[in-house]
């Protein structure tokens, strides 16, 4: 018997499993400074200005403000412009609002994304053999609205139903974020559900601990990987090979 059968919904994340980043992140910030006729930030300062700003925000307001109730554009123009002071760069109040309405502006579209090949089929096959698909991921409300449907992954033809963690309000890899999506699914048994990942803390843990069926993508071929299989996940490297997986005679996640 496949593991196919045996499933009546499949959740996937998002980045690095169904979408990727574009580029560079100072792409986008230098971009976004050329706009405004100012020279452009080194990349490598303003990269590191911003994984220190990200975290501390996400440390201070998770999920996006979702509890302190703030908005989520006040949210990334509080970011970015920490990112910005932390690369060695302030700018005054008017400047700086062109700049951040560019990023932010960038950032809410398809630009900075590119989708893996195989996500749409993956997800079309999946649906057409009657399970339901979610989205489970650890982003903003445009995601769920703008970006996904601009990628071509749309609600209604690629994806059921989706649980974001802005919108939530929880975040992975807190396994509540899972027990919601299979509320969402229609109460669907967790043995009867299977999330795909590329994380192993957010992903395959928590999903695995609420009684999912879970298992990891390897698409850029990190040395992560020979821990995770060490650990007992299976770790594949694309969607095409997930379908592989379950549609073969004997299969287990």
């Amino acid at each position: 018997m496949s593991m196919l059968s045996k499933l009546r919904c499949i959740t996937l994340d998002v980045t690095g499993t169904l979408i990727a980043y574009k580029g560079q992140l100072g792409d986008y910030y230098c971009m976004a400074a050329k706009s405004v006729g100012l020279p452009c930030p080194d990349y490598k300062r303003m990269h590191e200005g911003f994984k220190l700003a990200y975290k501390d925000m996400a440390s201070t307001y998770p999920c996006f403000g979702h509890a302190a109730k703030m908005p989520n554009i006040v949210w990334w123009k509080t970011c970015v412009r920490d990112s910005f002071v932390r690369a060695g760069y302030e700018y005054d109040e008017e400047t700086f609002e062109k700049i951040f309405k560019r990023i932010y502006a960038s950032f809410g579209s398809s630009a900075p994304y590119s989708i893996f090949p195989d996500s749409q089929p993956f997800l079309r096959w999946v649906r057409e053999q009657g399970l339901k698909v979610g989205i489970v991921s650890n982003a903003e409300y445009r995601y769920q609205d703008v970006i996904l449907p601009a990628l071509g992954l749309n609600k209604g033809s690629e994806w059921d139903f989706g649980v974001f963690s802005g919108i939530e309000g929880i975040e992975k890899p807190d396994p509540r974020i899972y027990e919601v999506a299979l509320e969402r699914a229609g109460n669907i048994a967790p043995e009867e559900t299977l999330h795909i990942g590329d994380s192993m803390r957010k992903d395959y843990l928590p999903a695995k601990s609420v009684g999912m069926h879970a298992l990891l993508l390897d698409r850029f071929k990190t040395p992560d990987a020979k821990e995770w299989r060490q650990s007992g996940a299976i770790v594949l490297p694309d969607l095409m090979a997930v379908k592989d997986l379950l549609t073969s005679e004997n299969s287990t996640c």
